[in-house]
Order: C-alpha cells, then sequence, then structure tokens
C-alpha cells in the first residue's frame, strides 16, 4: 500500500475513534443528567467490558446536571444507533421506560 493510501486510512481510523469517544460522551453525560449510573448501565449491556477505558476517559469529561445542555432521549439512542451500539441501546431503552413508569406512578 503506497503512503497516500495508508495516511488516509490513518486518518479515518482516527477520525472513527474520535467520533466513537463523542458517542460515549454523549451516553454518560445523558446518564448524569437523568441520575444513571453510566458504568453499571455499560456493565449491563457488556459485561465483558468492566474497566472500559474510553467510558472511563468520557466520564472524566462529564458535567454536572446543571452544567450540562439537555440531551433527549431520542438523541442519546439515535447515537447509540449510528454505532451499531444495539446492546448499550436496549439498556438505555430499559432505562427509558423504568423512567417513564416511574413518572406515571407519580403523576
Amino acid at each position: 500500500m503506497d503512503d497516500y493510501h495508508k495516511s488516509m486510512e490513518e486518518k479515518i481510523v482516527e477520525s472513527y475513534k474520535r467520533d466513537e469517544e463523542m458517542m460515549i460522551l454523549v451516553f454518560a453525560q445523558w446518564c448524569v443528567n437523568n441520575s444513571l449510573d453510566p458504568e453499571a448501565l455499560y456493565l449491563q449491556a457488556y459485561p465483558q467490558q468492566a474497566g472500559n477505558e474510553p467510558l472511563r476517559k468520557a466520564l472524566e469529561l462529564t458535567v454536572s446536571e446543571e452544567e450540562a445542555g439537555f440531551i433527549s432521549d431520542d438523541t442519546v439512542l439515535g447515537v447509540l444507533s449510528l454505532y451499531n451500539n444495539d446492546d448499550l441501546a436496549y439498556v438505555v431503552t430499559e432505562a427509558i421506560s423504568q423512567r417513564v413508569s416511574a413518572q406515571e406512578k407519580g403523576d
């Protein structure tokens, strides 16, 4: 493979990694905004990935709900689906359903 193609391939991989990190950050911040434990939800989806480094890094970047912008349920699910992160999207959907049920009981 020539240098140009190798360079392009490396740029694509780096871009994908950055985008994937952003997806994890959106997930983690959505969890914080909804008083959920991102690590616990992540482990429900991926029990074999305890101590996930990208998630740990994302958690360092999260801010309090008051400081963060609103992240809708549709946004987090959309971002997860962009990366075919179906297992985590399923866990997030379950958390959303539990929250909605609790809100309905409180009304």
